[in-house]
């Protein structure tokens, strides 16, 4: 273990605690909300028996109060060390030549029985994944559920599914048990992706089945946080097949979950929404208060970005959408309030942050607001953002709005408006351009 490595600087933080490595894990699992580390784990890191992966390295930073940046310096430096001096140690974890030590007579029972547990050994040495693998594996997911938020699905569809593919061929093999649990991980967020892909482009059925595995990896880790994330994910899928009660169950279910970060303000928003859409409006405003309270007594951060995160801009658009199905003049004006805040934080946020999809839908929500009050104009001025944007880049559940918005356009109180009938022709035209090739849905919430 090197004195600048990443064991020689744990052990230095730890003893300048006065702590026990237990303490150290239980600092740990307190961070992240679930029973992640034990004090032998922690040894391991002292060690170096293992080099803790990124997302290990940043709660460990919070446990110690340092910058994590201490830590990855440290990382890379035994790394390093590793790289230069691990050859032997290589050759025994790759399965190569085993050395054979010849039995002495009269010990061939003792020397038989060793030669066994040598056999065992090495088994457990062929392993098909190590930390790098995981390691890269995180960083991989990382970029993909951020970029998700902001690119056209088919940039990422096959990337999404090939290491969804390769991490699911990988469980299939052998790994050490911290291993397999982080792979599980990664898995239930690549099902997780899977399921949004399917999702937006219509195909609920598919978009079910790759949400069940989700949960089936997120149980076999016992990751709390995204048991939550993927009951949003299912929520999201009855809403949009138009079970609204059904929806807010799920939800509900899912707040249940002892999870940190943005995913309580995100399910408390998805029961708020179906509630309101099923008619419920003094459930729908006591879930939108819920919402508000999980946001500003949220603890911790998300591990992961883009997809896997409820930022203020999304939770702001979810409460337009939900103030505008509660209905009355007040509810209208809160929604016209919330879409614009919605809008105005993602034109802050950096572009990979910009949300596509919740700019849309809070762009049709203003676009709907206005015309409950009488203006034609604002409708119209609302609609142009999404009307004037690439069709490929709408989503099914944006296609839905935009149908929904052009019947309510041709409804008697409009009939005679030249301007209500041009604006339901071109919502039509790009309602049938954008139109994702999946199964012809039901009807579409309003």
């Amino acid at each position: 273990m090197s004195d600048t490595g990443i064991g020689a600087l744990l052990v230095r933080l730890r003893a300048g605690r006065g702590w026990t490595q237990q303490r150290v894990a239980d600092e740990y699992n307190a961070l992240e909300g679930r029973a992640a580390k034990t004090g032998k784990e922690i040894g391991r890191y002292e060690r170096e028996a293992r080099i803790p992966v990124p997302y290990t390295r940043k709660y460990l930073a919070h446990v110690f109060g340092v910058d994590v940046a201490v830590l990855d310096q440290a990382a890379a430096a035994s790394k390093s060390l590793r790289s230069e001096g691990g050859s032997a140690a290589r050759s025994f974890e790759e399965g190569s030549a085993w050395p054979v030590v010849p039995l002495c007579s009269g010990l061939g029972t003792v020397s038989a029985d060793a030669v066994a547990s040598a056999d065992f050994a090495r088994f457990i040495a062929q392993r098909n994944a190590d930390e790098f693998v995981v390691e890269q594996l995180e960083a991989d997911v990382a970029r993909l559920s951020r970029a998700y938020v902001s690119h056209p699905l088919l940039e990422l569809y096959v990337e999404i599914k090939r290491l969804r593919d390769g991490v699911f061929q990988l469980l299939r093999g052998r790994q050490r048990p911290r291993q397999t649990t982080d792979l599980y991980v990664a898995a239930s967020r690549l099902c997780g992706l899977s399921a949004h892909v399917c999702l937006d482009l219509g195909d609920y059925d598919s978009a079910a089945t790759h949400a069940r595995a989700a949960r089936a990896c997120a149980e076999a880790a016992g990751h709390e946080g995204l048991l939550a994330w993927v009951r949003a994910v299912e929520s999201l899928i009855a809403y949009w097949t138009g079970r609204y009660e059904h929806a807010a169950r799920l939800a509900r279910a899912g707040r249940r979950h002892r999870a940190r970060g943005s995913v309580g303000a995100r399910l408390a928003s998805l029961e708020s929404r179906a509630l309101a859409v099923a008619g419920d409006r003094v459930g729908a405003v006591a879930a939108l208060a819920d919402a508000e309270r999980a946001r500003e007594a949220m603890s911790g951060h998300d591990e992961v970005p883009g997809v896997f995160t409820f930022p203020s801009a999304k939770q702001f658009a979810y409460a337009g959408t939900s103030h505008l199905a509660v209905g009355g003049r007040d509810h209208v004006q809160q929604a016209i309030v919330s879409a614009d805040a919605a809008i105005r934080l993602y034109r802050s946020a950096e572009d990979d942050d910009q949300s596509v999809g919740d700019l849309f839908a809070a762009h049709v929500d203003l676009a709907r607001c206005h015309l409950l009050l009488g203006d034609l104009d604002g409708t119209e001025a609302m609609l142009e953002f999404v009307l004037a944007s690439p069709p490929g880049r709408m989503s099914a559940s944006i296609v839905r709005r935009l149908t929904a918005l052009g019947r309510e356009l041709g409804e008697r109180q409009y009939g005679g408006a030249v301007q209500a009938a041009y604006l339901r022709d071109r919502l039509q035209h790009t309602a049938v351009l954008a139109a994702p090739p999946a199964t012809e849905p039901p009807e579409p919430p309003t």
